[in-house]
């Protein structure tokens, strides 16, 4: 989850934001630049296929049930992983870097702090798009997915972070706590993508953490031109 190229610009916002961006650890991803760069292309495509594959659930299937479905050897299996759960992680941690990367891609060169934010936490709620229930539940009974779900959010939370933090610096914003804020923002995709949570929503997870990020950050820019006008009151009241 690299800073892309897509951030590299012209202009003070534009480097603030790589410099940024750039400071923030992200989580080792299982597999490795290495080892994935060594995939094959067949291997690549098991891997793609067992996103969909996982999504009725995967605590029922042995690694032959899962070979047999894929249309592969279980030689083929175990040159992924050594077991079902950690091929299951292995999906699971390919698929949140690519969503990464793809929210990462979606903040543009020009933008404001505030205006990256939405846009890359909008592109990140892609990790939940068309989560189904028994997938989520299934993975909520993994400690190592659990884990390993957390890690991810940890770095979008920084992310989170550290644009809110910019915004308050450019006084986009007026200040607020950004770390219980980020926390807040950044989880909202998991929480609502829990398997206790998921069937009471009237949308999707996505939708929901789509719509609430946008309420947020819309009641940021509102408490902003509440507090500049006070503070125009204020000065003008003094004079």
């Amino acid at each position: 989850m690299t800073v892309t190229r897509a951030l590299e610009g012209s202009g003070a916002t534009s480097v603030a934001l790589v410099d940024r961006l750039r400071a923030v650890s992200a989580p080792q991803p299982l597999l490795g630049r290495e080892r994935e760069q060594r995939l094959t292309g067949r291997q690549r495509a098991i891997l793609d296929h067992l996103v969909e594959m996982f999504d009725g659930g995967f605590a029922h299937l042995t690694m032959a049930e899962i070979a047999a479905r894929a249309n592969c050897s279980l030689r083929t299996l175990y040159s992924l992983a050594p077991s079902r759960d950690e091929l299951v992680l292995v999906v699971v941690d390919r698929n949140l870097w690519r969503v990464g990367r793809t929210a990462m891609a979606a903040i543009a060169p020009a933008m404001a702090p505030l205006d990256a934010l939405q846009a890359y936490l909008g592109a990140a709620t892609e990790a939940v798009e068309g989560m189904t229930a028994p997938f989520a539940r299934d993975l909520a009974l993994m400690p190592a997915a659990r884990r390993l779900a957390s890690s991810h959010e940890d770095y979008t939370e920084a992310v989170t972070r550290t644009l809110l933090d910019l915004a308050v610096e450019r006084g986009d914003i007026a200040p607020l706590d950004t770390p219980a804020t980020a926390r807040i923002m950044a989880s909202m995709a998991t929480t609502l993508s829990s398997p206790e949570v998921m069937p009471t929503l009237q949308s999707t997870p996505r939708q929901a953490a789509e719509a609430l990020v946008a309420i947020m950050v819309a009641g940021m820019r509102a408490r902003s031109g509440r507090v500049a006008l006070r503070r125009r009151t204020e000065r003008g009241g003094d004079g």
